[in-house]
């Protein structure tokens, strides 16, 4: 689903992050050149819940001397603690700058049609239940009063030690997703978490779409 949901938000304005997979190094330093640096590298297993206990995530790496060197280290360091893993090869994603992480996303409902989402996001979202709803499509007034009523949305324009990010773009990604939800019918549900608010524009980082059996 990865490559249709980049897809689909990016013909509406909204900024991807793709993930590729290297089974070899000649492809870790082909799919390198094609997305540019810096790169975050995981490791490809689908008997591997938790990648980062593992030493299954690496960030940071700048060059391809890195990559590489990174590459060998981790499928081997895997492979001698996780024998019976399969490995895949690895993941690789674009590495997006540091900002605030939310969740964004729609909910079909059968009467009501498309019910937009936001919320806290990345690990957060489970424990703080910080979440608001609202019916699609979305103005930005709809939207801005739909962002406040959570905790995730006020902090946005800063709290103490948490710097503030671009509010508006994030109003901006709520409302076209809303647009989204309301031209593609077959699309039941949309999670983007997280979103990550830089201090200027937004990212969606992870991106799930589930489509209409």
């Amino acid at each position: 689903m990865g490559n249709l949901s980049d897809e689909l938000l990016t013909a509406y304005g909204i900024q991807t992050v793709p993930i590729k997979l290297a089974r070899d190094e000649n492809e870790v330093t082909a799919i390198a050149d094609e997305l540019g640096y810096p790169l975050v590298m995981k490791i490809a297993s689908p008997d591997i819940l938790h990648k980062s206990d593992v030493g299954g995530v690496l960030l940071n790496l700048t060059d391809a001397q890195t990559l590489l060197s990174a590459y060998t280290q981790m499928t081997e360091r895997i492979k001698s603690a996780m024998p019976a893993a399969q490995i895949d090869g690895v993941h690789l994603q674009r590495q997006v700058p540091e900002g605030q992480e939310v969740i964004i996303g729609m909910v079909r409902d059968p009467l009501f049609g498309p019910l937009m989402m936001f919320g806290s996001g990345g690990i957060e979202v489970e424990g703080l239940k910080d979440v608001a709803f609202a019916l699609a499509p979305l103005n930005q007034a709809e939207a801005r009063s739909m962002i406040r009523k959570t905790w995730a949305g006020r902090k946005l324009k800063g709290f103490r030690s948490i710097p503030a990010v671009d509010e508006e773009s994030a109003i901006d990604v709520l409302i076209k997703l809303s647009h989204l939800a309301m031209d593609h019918e077959t699309v039941d549900e949309i999670e983007i978490n997280p979103l990550r608010v830089l201090t200027k524009g937004a990212v969606a980082v992870d991106v799930r779409v589930k489509l209409r059996a």
